[in-house]
């Protein structure tokens, strides 16, 4: 498995300046495409699922992470508070705050849950200069998080609701985590001191473990710091683990933040927090896709998905029309035309592209395309129209098949 640092440096994914500093990369276009069309993924699996989208700023009040106990258990990796009008503010190392003061700024019914809020948000961690390497340690994180607040009895489901849409996301991104893992609580301070409230969320955790049918592993100190999670980790061109998708239940902030639900008989309630992860980092997720495919993503994912080879610049006028029909469809799409050499150069260059559509004479006569597909294969002339169509369905699909059934050879 390649590097994602050289490979995304190779193919102008991203890269990264001392002026902007260490941990802080920038995104190219082509990675800015990635990155862009895995959120609207992700958001619209999300959409699906239930979710609600907000959004919330990336500073908070020190006071407001000290009751949400991350200044005293998670400071040493949060930046230093800035001193603004009197007030120390900090850059978030968290979401998970910001959607508990969400939820509690307006009443809510048991009718109303599960109360599922989700995120694509910047959170900061003040990672020493020595871990971090290209997207998989950085300081800045935009992280596809959520939090859902439910009921005791509603926990389970969303939890295992949770692991499903994670299962999902793996098979259409193309990656497999090397295992899952039971992450509890190990010796020390690191911990909130509350053996009842570990002991209920760790079973509930169990419990959807099991019934998933996927093997898994407890592993002692790996926790957050306020309950024990799912993590489903996988593996760097190195061999070195991360966890990437995460599942918690969180017993801990709604009692912090003092958040309750009016119940059917009238009563108020304390909700149960279950903050969960389908991609966890963007950053870290681009990162193991580039190491995965070697730069070859999936047809939905990759940052150029049909490119146009007029054979001579007589056909350089119809191949630009292709593109804008493309571009009308939602695909990604360029004209590389004689100028960059051979049409068999050109090829070689494009070998990244999922779909290679050859136009000449003949084809532009005819309204056709002759298309070569990233594996090598060749299909027979297709109507410029059907071809469209059959790619932006296997778009839709986000799978990683590059052809359907109906596929001539």
């Amino acid at each position: 498995m390649p590097d994602h640092r050289r490979l995304g440096r190779e193919l102008d994914l991203f890269d990264s300046d001392p002026l902007m500093g260490a941990g802080l990369p920038y995104w190219l276009p082509d990675g800015a495409a990635v990155r862009h069309t895995l959120e609207e993924y992700i958001r619209g699996v999300e959409r699906r699922a239930g979710y609600q989208h907000v959004y919330s700023p990336v500073l908070g009040k020190r006071e407001l992470y000290e009751i949400s106990g991350h200044w005293s258990h998670y400071s040493e990796d949060m930046f230093p508070p800035m001193d603004l009008g009197g007030e120390q503010v900090v850059l978030r190392p968290s979401l998970c705050p910001h959607h508990a003061l969400i939820y509690r700024s307006r009443s809510h019914s048991y009718r109303e849950l599960p109360l599922r809020i989700a995120e694509l948000g910047t959170m900061y961690r003040s990672e020493l200069s020595g871990v971090l390497g290209g997207l998989t340690r950085v300081r800045a994180i935009q992280l596809n998080d959520a939090h859902i607040f439910c009921t005791l009895d509603q926990v389970a489901d969303e939890a295992r609701a949770a692991l499903d849409l994670i299962r999902a996301a793996y098979a259409a991104l193309g990656i497999e985590p090397v295992r899952y893992r039971l992450s509890l609580p190990g010796e020390g301070g690191k911990y909130v001191v509350d053996p009842a409230m570990w002991q209920r969320a760790a079973a509930v955790l169990t419990e959807v473990l099991d019934q998933a049918g996927v093997p898994y592993e407890s592993v002692a100190g790996e926790a957050a710091f306020y309950g024990p999670k799912i993590d489903v980790q996988i593996a760097d061109s190195a061999g070195r683990e991360a966890t990437l998708s995460t599942v918690q239940v969180d017993f801990y902030q709604p009692e912090r933040f003092d958040l309750h639900y009016v119940g059917p008989d009238g009563a108020k309630h304390r909700p149960v927090m279950v903050h969960r992860s389908v991609i966890g980092s963007v950053e870290r997720a681009v990162a193991h896709l580039v190491e995965k495919h070697g730069g070859a993503f999936p047809a939905w994912l990759a940052p150029t998905q049909v490119v146009v080879l007029p054979i001579s610049d007589a056909e350089l006028p119809p191949a630009a029309a292709l593109v804008e029909r493309c571009l009308d469809q939602g695909l990604r799409a360029r004209v590389v035309g004689p100028e960059h050499g051979s049409l068999g150069a050109r090829i070689r260059v494009a070998r990244l592209v999922p779909y290679q559509a050859v136009v000449g004479a003949k084809e532009t006569a005819a309204d056709q395309v002759a298309v070569r597909l990233r594996d090598g294969r060749r299909l027979d002339p297709l109507p410029s129209g059907e071809f469209l169509a059959r790619v932006r369905a296997l778009v839709d699909a986000h799978g990683t098949d590059l052809w359907d059934d109906q596929t001539q050879e």
